[in-house]
């Protein structure tokens, strides 16, 4: 077994943490406590994740891996993606960035962009680069958790909690450019807008032109233009009631880049930076979230919440659709397939919950009885044109004249489902508490109905009131129908597919050191998994690009360890490291193989330290260790470490609060690969700079 650097440091590091931890727990000695003096702490360490458990549960309290990347953390990474954010917990790994969107991998599963996102406890449609600037923090929430969200994947949810109207005024302004030219504006403004602060406002507006560093063939640059509004307004109707409404619009277009291709050896072909796609390829979607939440305290022991979104996403693709032949030499010729197309998703969510807390039987209970719905709805336009046959020491050939506004015969499919769900955290004693629960679900959907039960489980040992260790037990699953798999591309669009399940067993530790202000966790999971779709790349079809075929049991096995608080009153951090042992354990084509993108090691630190009150440094490292690029794994991607470092000055120019970022990313300019399979990787860039200037009013 082979220990990358990272690792092994970051795994040094956390060690003694741990093992102070448990001699504490053990000797019940006195802890020395470090008094943090600066308050910067509270802004990476996040004790909370109502996610988890829908309720107001602590870390502690939660018999489940969860990690918090708060607002703070995206904020000094200039992070302009949500992939940016994510590489910040070493459980999740990238897949492809194709298209205008982003993939990620799970404890080694994929999440899918219909169940494996959340938007403040909604599932949300995530075909597409989510717009960050709106959020406080990222709750990632591992493992199965179809008890209290329906269809959802085995390696957990990504739940995004969105910025809340403040009552003391905010106005930021802020401007951030790199060495490509790219630009970015925001506005963040907030605060009452009635003397006794019961209407509040939150506003934010982005206005983003990027430029890449990959090039068309042609020597034009990959651009994006996006714009962001969002609008958040809560309502206090009593000291028991209030109603939030909230509305926000992302306008994002982009040129297209499917990722380069890769040779027999795991090499790009050509240059990394070259991008196959055509520069008149584009992607232009217009995505709008608009909903209402309610809150209402029923007395002392028990309050209802009520939640409702209507998410609308509409895209236009146009595809050049470069398919890379079997044998594949840079200069040779290669089939585009263009065609323009027109998606409309709709999701409608809606949820109730009643929380309570009491005394029953000389136990204390927190009690939450619940469910929530979708209504799905998809519709689609397509016209093909015909294949263009191209090689790169040739002039590009024009943008073909068809448009999806001439396709007559719309493609569409509909389902909704809804969930009930209870589950209650019982406090036996000072030191033990069990979590149960259990879920019923129904889906609607011609051909594709389900139905199922999934119960959950939990355990909880407090040795103090600052340790916490627990065991778990959680199943998750996701209906499928032959509509996952692409029409007129996938060779078995139609085929009957089962739905997929899983289930979990966690054990793991948490503790609080450094008076409250660092927080150490660490888990060991099994995961199994059946029903997993396989898609692979088709050379030589004129016809079809991929074939889907689901595999019979896959099972993840790990252990991650991380950290994240202060050390002391200058340096704050967020490490994490996993070691995974993926595999198909019965199937009959992928016996004993590892799924794509899932390594063996991962790992990433990201750093604070203060050198005075205006000036602050930042160091991180992202470790990816050597990962498959096709399901019969004859091809590797190699490990990588990419370095980033950043410095943060503050100062005071007319008497408003100005603050100066520079950040250097990939600071070693590493060539490396990141997610995505043999025509679909995406090759990370190389040396980047970041500039950003922000003033507050």
């Amino acid at each position: 077994m082979k220990y990358s650097p990272v690792c092994l440091a970051i795994f040094v590091g956390l060690t003694p943490f741990s093992s102070s931890a448990n001699q504490g727990a053990t000797h019940n000695t006195s802890v020395e406590v470090i008094e943090v003096k600066g308050s910067y702490f509270n802004n990476y360490k996040v004790d909370q994740a109502h996610g988890a458990m829908r309720t107001h549960v602590s870390l502690l309290e939660t018999s489940q891996s969860v990690t918090v990347i708060p607002n703070s953390v995206i904020t000094e990474q200039l992070a302009t993606t949500l992939g940016e954010v994510l590489t910040n917990d070493a459980s999740l790994t990238a897949g492809s960035k194709q298209r205008n969107r982003e993939v990620f991998n799970l404890r080694g599963f994929e999440l899918s962009s219909s169940n494996g996102y959340l938007r403040d406890g909604h599932q949300h449609w995530s075909h597409y680069q989510q717009p960050i600037e709106i959020l406080e923090n990222i709750e990632v929430i591992k493992g199965p958790s179809s008890i209290l969200y329906g269809q959802s994947g085995p390696g957990g949810l990504v739940n995004m909690v969105t910025k809340k109207p403040t009552a003391k005024t905010l106005f930021t302004l802020g401007v951030d450019v790199d060495q490509e030219g790219s630009s970015r504006l925001s506005l963040d403004a907030g605060g009452s807008l009635t003397d006794d602060e019961s209407l509040r406002y939150r506003g934010v507006l982005v206005k983003q032109d990027a430029k890449y560093q990959h090039q068309y063939q042609n020597n034009e640059q990959r651009q994006r233009d996006r714009f962001l509004g969002a609008l958040v307004i809560d309502y206090d109707i009593s000291d028991d009631a209030m109603v939030r409404v909230h509305y926000d619009r992302t306008d994002d277009e982009a040129g297209l880049d499917t990722g380069s291709w890769l040779d027999e050896k795991g090499n790009v072909i050509g240059h990394n930076k070259t991008i196959r796609d055509m520069s008149w390829a584009f992607t232009d979607i217009t995505v709008e979230n608009i909903g209402v939440d309610v809150n209402y305290i029923l007395n002392n022991h028990w309050q209802v919440a009520l939640g409702y979104n209507e998410q609308s996403f509409k895209r236009q693709r146009f595809e050049s659709s470069p398919k890379k032949p079997a044998i594949f030499l840079e200069g040779d010729s290669y089939t585009s397939k263009p065609y323009d197309r027109f998606d409309d998703w709709q999701f409608k969510t809606a949820f109730i919950d009643f929380t309570g807390e009491f005394t029953l039987a000389g136990l204390d209970h927190q009690l939450l009885i619940g469910a929530n719905s979708l209504d799905y709805y998809y519709g689609q336009r397509k016209v093909n044109g015909e294949s263009i046959n191209y090689a790169s020491d040739q002039q590009e050939p024009t943008r073909p004249e068809i448009s999806y506004t001439t396709d007559d015969s719309l493609y569409s499919s509909a389902y909704d489902y809804y969930g009930i769900y209870l589950q209650d955290l019982i406090t036996l004693n000072d030191q033990w508490q069990v979590s149960v629960g259990g879920r019923y679900d129904k889906q609607s959907k011609e051909g594709a109905n389900n139905e199922s039960f999934l119960p959950k489980a939990g355990l909880l040992f407090h040795p103090d009131a600052q340790t916490t260790f627990y065991a778990s037990y959680s199943e998750g699953f996701e209906p499928q129908s032959s509509e996952t798999l692409e029409k007129d591309r996938d060779i078995n669009h139609g085929m009957k597919l089962e739905a997929m399940t899983s289930k979990q067993v966690e054990i793991g530790a948490k503790w609080q050191l450094f008076a409250e202000r660092l927080l150490l966790t660490t888990a060991i999971f099994d995961i199994t998994k059946t029903g997993k779709l396989i898609t692979e790349t088709i050379n030589g079809d004129p016809n079809f690009d991929t074939q889907t075929e689901q595999a019979g049991e896959q099972r993840h096995k790990g252990v991650e360890v991380a950290a994240q608080g202060a050390i002391n009153d200058k340096l704050f951090v967020m490490a994490s490291l996993m070691n995974l042992a993926a595999q198909y354990d019965k199937d009959e084509n992928y016996q004993g193989k590892t799924p794509v993108d899932a390594p063996q090691w991962s790992a990433s630190i990201w750093s604070r330290y203060e050198l005075t009150d205006q000036l602050a440094v930042n160091a991180g490292a992202f470790y990816q260790g050597e990962r498959f690029a096709d399901s019969d794994n004859t091809i590797s991607k190699d490990a990588y470490t990419r370095i980033d470092v950043g410095a943060t000055y503050k100062t005071t120019i007319s008497g408003q609060d100005v603050s100066f970022r520079f950040n250097i990313q990939n600071l070693l300019a590493t060539d490396y690969l990141a997610g995505g399979g043999i025509s679909s990787v995406t090759a990370g860039e190389s040396t980047s700079y970041r500039l950003a200037a922000q003033m507050s009013f």
